[in-house]
C-alpha cells in the first residue's frame, strides 16, 4: 500500500471517528433523558396523574397500582382507565417540556422542582410550574408559551450536558 493510500485511510478513519463523536454530543437526547423525575427516583410529575388534569380538571395523585413506564420514567395514575388512556396516546396527556417548570423554560432555565398543583392547560397542552403564580403567569401572558417553545432546545442542551456530566462523574463499574 502506498504512503498516500495509508495517509488517506488514516485521515478517513480520524474524520469518521470525529464525526461519530460529534454526533454523539450534538444529537438530541432521547426523550427519556428529559422527563423530570425530580431529584431522586424515576417517578414523573411527583406521582400525579397526567390524565386527570384533562378529565377531572384538577391535580390528582396517582397510585403505583396503576403505573406505566414511558420514556424512562414511571407514570402514576388514579385509575386503570386513566392509565389506559395515557398508554393509547401519551403525548396528548404528558406535560410539556418533560414536566419541567414551563415558566423556567420560558426564561431559558431549568427548574426541576415543580408543584403538580401549579398547572394550566393552554391550547390543549399541559404546562406545569414551580408555584401557582408562575402557572397563572403562563395563562395570562401568551408570550410565556411562545418563549418557552423558543427556549426549549437550549434547555434540552443544558439538561443533556448536566446528564452527561453526571454520568462522567460516576465511578467506573467492574
Amino acid at each position: 500500500m502506498s504512503y498516500h493510500m495509508q495517509k488517506c485511510g488514516m485521515l478517513t478513519a480520524v474524520a469518521l471517528g470525529a464525526a461519530v463523536m460529534l454526533l454523539s454530543f450534538t444529537r438530541p437526547a432521547g426523550a427519556e433523558d428529559l422527563v423530570n423525575t425530580g431529584y431522586f427516583g424515576d417517578i414523573a410529575i411527583k406521582g400525579y396523574d397526567p390524565v386527570a388534569y384533562f378529565t377531572e380538571n384538577r391535580a390528582v395523585e396517582g397510585s403505583e397500582d396503576y403505573s406505566y413506564r414511558w420514556l424512562g420514567a414511571t407514570w402514576h395514575f388514579s385509575s386503570a382507565e386513566n392509565r389506559d388512556l395515557f398508554k393509547s396516546d401519551p403525548s396528548r396527556y404528558a406535560p410539556q417540556y418533560g414536566g419541567y417548570c414551563a415558566d423556567g423554560v420560558s426564561f431559558g432555565t431549568v427548574t426541576t422542582n415543580i408543584d403538580p398543583k401549579a398547572w394550566r392547560i393552554i391550547d390543549g397542552k399541559l404546562y406545569l410550574s414551580y408555584d401557582p403564580g408562575a402557572a397563572e403567569g403562563m395563562e395570562k401572558n401568551p408570550t410565556k408559551v411562545t418563549d418557552s417553545k423558543k427556549h426549549w432546545s437550549e434547555v434540552q442542551q443544558t439538561l443533556i450536558s448536566e446528564k452527561m456530566h453526571t454520568v462522567w462523574q460516576q465511578p467506573a463499574t467492574k
